[in-house]
């Protein structure tokens, strides 16, 4: 059991952490970077957005995380008073 948690954690860290070339601009931002002849700016911003986008899932999976390790801690103790 131990290693298909460590698989599917694995499988988790590499899907959040791979880089996709994504256009996550809204339509204002991308009107306004389009009509500018500097495309370096508007990749920027780009990459700013999918950057600040990243944060919510890596806090949600570090809570996840840390609530599974909590009730499994909490679990391998009751099971030892059981015992």
């Amino acid at each position: 059991m131990q290693m298909m948690m460590k698989k599917i954690v694995l499988t988790l860290v590499l899907v959040v952490f791979t880089v996709w070339d994504s256009v996550a601009q809204c339509s204002m931002c991308r009107a306004v970077l389009e009509t500018e002849a500097d495309q370096g700016k508007a990749e920027a911003i780009n990459d700013g957005i999918v950057y600040l986008m990243a944060f919510p899932y890596i806090l949600v999976f570090g809570v996840l995380y840390f609530v599974y390790r909590t009730f499994k801690k909490k679990n391998s103790q009751q099971t030892h008073i059981d015992e």
